[in-house]
This record gives structure tokens, sequence and C-alpha cells, in this order.
């Protein structure tokens, strides 16, 4: 074991090495790569991934007071009623994916898809822009749902979306609740929100993923005969939308998939489980050539 695989507390042993080595066999002959990656790929990184209700109440004790759970803080329509925490809520995180680094396995994948003769692609849920900030291409990441970097018309007034980056939410940490002023649209003045897609969200505005899921069709489109391999990390199955698609790409693709997962690693028979955080796993697999 390396130095750096000491710091990391790797432990080869939870991955056999018959199952380790046929996955980096099949990662030396890809062409191509396809990364599925939820809320569990931030983990290292130090985000919540707001799992169960006593989780995110650990991450927003003023919601916990309130006893508002996230997926009913996650709903448009508080933007409407109480504007003031909706973008308590969202501004504070607004801040802190502003604030934080990607962790290294961003990295060790951004290098593995450099020499892919293919290309790759990035498929997240994640709405923090971490693959972009890592260094991925944003021409190359879909957000299925969406981005906090992006605002639109709560209404909305037109289907116009801008960039959030010139955006500053004063959130007070004790009551979780903006203060005056909040984002607004600027055609109709009325409160802007994130472009994410919420619970029960008939209003968000889809473009912006629309277009990022055509250049994803029209680049696996482009793989018949090349040999594409699916590496999903931290995605859960209480919203299985990254498992789903990334099953069924490698279904339709014969592909193999590598799930890295600590608690939900299930895959179907000549799928590839390794349980794992996301850096720890992708550690495993794309290890650095440091000195012992």
């Amino acid at each position: 074991m390396t130095g750096r695989e000491g710091k990391l507390g790797l432990n080869r042993e939870r991955v056999p090495m018959g199952i380790l080595n046929a996955v980096k066999e099949s990662l030396a002959q890809a062409d191509a790569l396809l990364i599925t990656a939820g809320a569990g790929m931030g983990v290292d990184s130090g985000l919540p991934d707001f799992r169960g209700a006593e989780g995110f109440w650990r991450a927003y004790p003023p919601l916990a007071k309130l006893g508002i759970s996230f997926e009913e803080i996650s709903n448009p329509g508080w933007f409407v009623n109480q504007p003031d925490l909706a973008w308590g809520f969202y501004g504070h995180r607004l801040g802190r994916y502003r604030e934080t680094h990607p962790h290294e396995g961003f990295h060790l994948l951004l290098d593995a898809v450099q020499g892919m003769s293919a290309g790759y692609m990035v498929v997240t849920s994640n709405v923090d822009g971490q693959f972009q900030k890592a260094g991925f291409d944003p021409a190359r990441i879909l957000e299925i749902h969406g981005s906090i970097h992006r605002l639109q018309c709560t209404e909305p007034c037109s289907p116009m979306l801008w960039s959030a980056d010139s955006v500053q939410v004063d959130v007070d940490p004790e009551s979780l609740r903006a203060r005056s002023p909040l984002p607004t649209c600027p055609r109709c003045h009325t409160i802007a929100r994130p472009n994410i897609l919420m619970f029960g969200d008939r209003r968000w505005i889809s473009e912006a993923t629309d277009d990022q899921e055509i250049v994803f069709d029209q680049w696996l489109s482009t793989l018949h005969g090349k040999r594409l391999v699916v590496i999903e990390c931290g995605a859960g199955t209480a919203i299985p939308s990254i498992r789903w698609i990334s099953g069924d790409t490698a279904r339709k693709t014969n592909s193999p998939l590598i799930r890295i997962n600590p608690r939900e690693a299930e895959v179907c028979p000549g799928q590839f489980s390794i349980p794992t955080g996301a850096l720890e796993g992708l550690s495993l697999l794309f290890p650095h050539t440091d000195s012992p």
C-alpha cells in the first residue's frame, strides 16, 4: 500500500482482487467513458447527501426545528409563499457549492477520460457544478435536474435563463431565512429561483437540460463499434434517475457497468460492484504511482 493509499484509508479487501482486475481490464480496453453521478459523489468533498430526514436535518438544523424535510423544502411553492425561507435554503447551498473544492476522485476521472479515443460524457443529478469546477468540459455534461448556478423566473414570464454568478444571498444562519433584497427576474421583477427541477415542479424551464440531452444522445449514436464503459458514483435508489440511466445505457450498448456505492452497490449479473465511497473506489480503479 502506498503512502497516498494509507492516507485515504483504502481497504483493498473490500473489493476482491479478481473483480478489481476485471474492472481495470475493461477500463484499459475502453474507447469511451460514461460517468454517471448522484449525491454520493460530493460526500468526499464535504457535501451532504441528504440521505434520510435525520441526515438532512443535521445539515439544516433550522429546518429540523420547523419539521420541514428535504422533499418539502425542495418545492417551488416556497418561492411564492415564503421566498425568504426558499432563498435561505438555496442561497446557503449556492454559497456552499461555490466554496467547495472537488475531491481528488474528480481529477482521477478527468485524467482517465483524456485518453479515451471516442470521448466521454458526464450525466449527473447533482446541481452543484462540481464537475465543471474540476475541469470537465461543460459541453459534455448532462445535468438532469438542472443547475443551481442558473436562474429562472418563478412564474415564469419567459423561457429566459441567466447566470447566478453575480448573485449573493445574505442568509441568517439561525433562521435560515434570506435577507432582502432577494434575487428577482430581470424581465418582470418577480422573485427568481434556481433552474432546478424540484418536487411537484410544473414551472421548471428545461431547455438547458434538453439541449444537454441532445448532445448526450448524439454522442451515444457515435459509439457503434466502440467499447464503452459506464462508471456510476454515489447514485442511490431513493431517487433512482441516475441508476436507471446507468443501467439502461449499459444494457442498450452491451457495456460493462461499474457501480461505486458504499451502501447500495447491488448490480445485475455481468456488472461490477465496488462497495466504497466515490473517492475510495476511484482511487482503487485509477491509482497513482506514488512511492511506498
